[in-house]
C-alpha cells in the first residue's frame, strides 16, 4: 500500500506492508485523513510523542470503512464507517486501537467531513468540559480559534451554554469569519488592547476559560484577561514554548492553569476521552450542531503541496487529504 512517511524531502509517499493487526486493533480502508499542525512538527524534524525523523508515518486523523478487527474487538464491525485517531492515518490503510474509533456519526456526513473531527474532538471536550470545566452561563476565550480544534472549542461551548465565546486570529479575514462559527466576538490577540476589549465583553470580570493554543508572550496576559478562580488551560504553544510568566498575577487571581497534551496519556486515558466525548456530544453532532469547515482537499499524491498550504498557514479549518 501507499503511506505518507517524512524523508530527508518532507512528505513522500512510499510503498509499505499494510499494517498487521493486533487483538484490540481496528484496520481501515482510508478514504481521507485530515491535517494536522503536530505533523509539520516532526517534519521539521521535531520529535512528537514518540515519534521523529525520517521514516516516521504522518497523518494523526482519519475516516473510511473497517476491513479488519481484532479478537478482543466487539463493538466495531467490518463494513462499518468509521472516523479514527492515532498514528499513520495518510496511508491507503490504517490500524489503531479500539479505543480511539468513533462510527461516523450521520449516515448524509461524507468522509472528508468525518476526517477533519477526531482531534478537535477528542481535544477540545477534554480541554473545554473535563479541564476548563466549562458550565452553562460562563464565558469562554479561545487563543487561536480559526484552526480546526479551535474552532471546535467555539462551538463545544455553544453547545454548552456559554454566555460569551470570544475567539482570535491574527488575521482579519478570518476573524470576520470567526462569527459563523461560534464567536459573539473577534479579536486581534496582537492588538496591545486585547485585554482590555475582554474585559469591556464581560464587565470587568474576565473570562471564566481560557483555551491556549498560542502562549508565548501571551501567557501573562491571559492572566489579566482571565477572571478571579477562572482556568486556563495550555493546549498549544504556537507562538512560543517559554515566556515570562507573571507568578504574583496568578497567585492574585487564583486563576487554575493546567497543561495538556496526548503525548503523555496512555491507550486507555485516551480510550476514556473518547468515550466521554460521545457521551456528551454525539446528539449535537449528529443534528449538525458540529462540524467543522474544509478549507481545501488534496488527492493523497499530492499530499506535500497540502502540507505546504498548512505550513503557509493559507488555511481556514480542516485541510484534507482524499485517499481512495
Amino acid at each position: 500500500m501507499q503511506a505518507t512517511l517524512t524523508s530527508d524531502n518532507g512528505a513522500e509517499l512510499f510503498e509499505v506492508p499494510i499494517p498487521s493487526v493486533g487483538a484490540r486493533d481496528v484496520l481501515v480502508k482510508v478514504r481521507a485523513a485530515g491535517l494536522n499542525r503536530a505533523d509539520l512538527s516532526v517534519l521539521a524534524g521535531q520529535r512528537h510523542g514518540t515519534a521523529s525523523g525520517p521514516g516516521t508515518p504522518l497523518g494523526l486523523e482519519w475516516a473510511g470503512d473497517v476491513v479488519a478487527v481484532g479478537d478482543a474487538v466487539k463493538h466495531v464491525r467490518v463494513g462499518e464507517r468509521v472516523m479514527c485517531s492515532g498514528r499513520g492515518g495518510m496511508a491507503e490503510f490504517a490500524v489503531t486501537d479500539l479505543g480511539r474509533v468513533m462510527p461516523i456519526p450521520r449516515e448524509d456526513m461524507s468522509y472528508e467531513q468525518a476526517a477533519g473531527l477526531p482531534i478537535a474532538l477528542q481535544t477540545m471536550h477534554d480541554a473545554v468540559i473535563t479541564h476548563g470545566q466549562l458550565r452553562p452561563g460562563q464565558s469562554l476565550l479561545v487563543q487561536g480559534a480559526s484552526a480546526g480544534v479551535g474552532l471546535m472549542a467555539m462551538q463545544i461551548a455553544k453547545w454548552r451554554g456559554a454566555s460569551c465565546v470570544i475567539g482570535t486570529s491574527t488575521d482579519a479575514a478570518r476573524r470576520a469569519r470567526l462569527k459563523e462559527l461560534g464567536a459573539d466576538l473577534a479579536l486581534d490577540s496582537r492588538d496591545p488592547a486585547w485585554v482590555n476589549q475582554v474585559l469591556e465583553a464581560t464587565q470587568g470580570r474576565g473570562v471564566d476559560v481560557v483555551i491556549d493554543q498560542l502562549s508565548g508572550a501571551l501567557a501573562s496576559h491571559n492572566l489579566s484577561a482571565t477572571a478571579i478562580c477562572g482556568r486556563i488551560v495550555n493546549v498549544g504553544r504556537l507562538a512560543g514554548m517559554a515566556d515570562n510568566f507573571d507568578f504574583d498575577l496568578h497567585a492574585l487571581r487564583r486563576i487554575h492553569y493546567i497543561g495538556v497534551t496526548f503525548r503523555t496519556r496512555s491507550i486507555p486515558e485516551v480510550e476514556l476521552i473518547t468515550q466521554r466525548l460521545q457521551a456528551d456530544l454525539w446528539p449535537a453532532l449528529k443534528a449538525g450542531q458540529l462540524q467543522l469547515p474544509i478549507d481545501s482537499t488534496f488527492p493523497l499524491k499530492d499530499v506535500a503541496q497540502a502540507y505546504a498550504r498548512m505550513k503557509a498557514n493559507l488555511h481556514f479549518g480542516k485541510i484534507i487529504v482524499q485517499v481512495g
